[in-house]
Formats: C-alpha cells, structure tokens, sequence
C-alpha cells in the first residue's frame, strides 16, 4: 500500500534480465524491441533535440555508426521530443555539419520507453531524458546501463569498446580487465575450489596468483 502524498517510481531496469519491451513512433518507421532480436542494440536517450552536448553526441555516434555494424550492432536514440523535431534537427545537423545521421531516433512526447528504462531522474531532470545507454544482446537481455549527468556528453569509443568486451566475454567465457582493447589478454575466472586453485599454476596461463591469471585469445 502506498503511503499518502508518495508517487510510486517505474521499476529500474536490471542488468541479465529482459530489456523494457517497447514499440514506438521513429524517424524511420515504427519499431519495436522485437525488430533487433538477433543482432546487439544500444539505445541512448539524450535531453533534448537542437541542443550543444546531444548534438556532438549525435556526430560520434554516427561517425562510428559503420564500427557499431561491424559488430553487429544497432543504434536507436531517443528523446522526449516530436518526430518532427527529430527529422528537423537530423536535416540540420547534415546541413550545418555535413553528417549524416543513419540511426532512428524514438519520439517519446508520452515519456513511456523513457520511463520503462528509468531514463526520467527525478533530481537531474523531471520532463527530460538524462543521457542515458542501454547494451542490449541478441536475446533482447540488457548487459550494461551507463547514465551520464545532462551536462556532460558521453563516450562513443568507450561504448565501442565495451561492446567488444562484452561479446569477448560472451564467446569465449573470460573477463577483462580495465581499459581492455581487442587483442590483449583477457583474466581466466578465479578456481571456485581448492583442488582447483592448487592446480592452477601448471595451467599454462600468465600466473600472478591462483585468483589472478590472464591469457592471450590467439594462444
């Protein structure tokens, strides 16, 4: 039972579980959550279209659109804005910066898919998304969510590198460590007996310590 004068808060989305499913109004046609089953996704909201920040979000984002596919990835943006505002804003940004932008962008005027990703923070921002960005794998199960504040702009490389390292993971069942690029070596999973531990030394991995070996993919 609610307490009186408290407004319940849409559930948080959670990291392995089912992605918000979602169908919406974009700049290239309706979509749904179900049109990206068997390829990556990530969806990014952003405050505002005609806005500084988004707008150099946007350009990176495109920029490295071509990356994204190669890792057989999509790209979906949203905001809390009209799809006549986004189509105006996507023929400026051609206009004014010569990119091109070739993803779709959610209009959200209802804030529905906002709020079932818990892209509405109540203290940062009450009628606009934070930047917000969901990895969403394959199976339509959410892997990652990185929230930034609405001042500062985000990261596409560190997406892209994160996506990498989540499909390394995924395939080949290693971790990696800080700051990791395709290439170096990726931390074997700690023993989870003692029998284990013991042997791990004779293993031919990079040994540190029984917890902490590491190893190259192309060994």
């Amino acid at each position: 039972m609610e307490s009186e004068g408290l407004v319940a808060q849409p559930a948080m989305p959670q990291l392995n579980k089912p992605a918000p499913r979602f169908e919406a109004n974009t700049t290239a046609g309706r979509r749904t959550l179900e049109d990206y089953q068997g390829r990556w996704l990530i969806l990014f909201s952003h405050p505002a279209d005609f806005t500084p920040v988004c707008t150099t979000e946007f350009i990176a984002f495109a920029k490295a659109y071509e990356s994204f596919q190669a890792l057989n990835c999509e790209l979906l943006g949203l905001s809390i804005d009209s799809n006549f505002a986004h189509v105006a804003w996507v023929r400026n940004i051609k206009e004014k910066f010569g990119v091109e932008i070739p993803f779709p962008i959610i209009e959200d005027l209802s804030m529905k898919v906002a709020g079932a990703y818990g892209m509405i923070q109540p203290g940062a921002s009450d009628t606009s998304a934070v930047r917000a960005t969901f990895f969403i794998d394959p199976e339509s199960s959410l892997r990652a969510m990185v929230y930034y504040p609405m001042s500062n702009g985000r990261s596409v490389d560190e997406f892209l590198r994160l996506l990498e390292a989540l499909q390394t993971s995924d395939e080949h069942g290693v971790a990696t460590p800080e700051n990791w690029r395709c290439g170096e070596k990726v931390i074997i999973p700690p023993p989870q007996t003692t029998e284990e531990a013991e042997k791990r030394r004779a293993e031919g991995y990079e040994y540190i310590d029984w917890y902490f070996c590491k190893k190259d993919l192309a060994a």
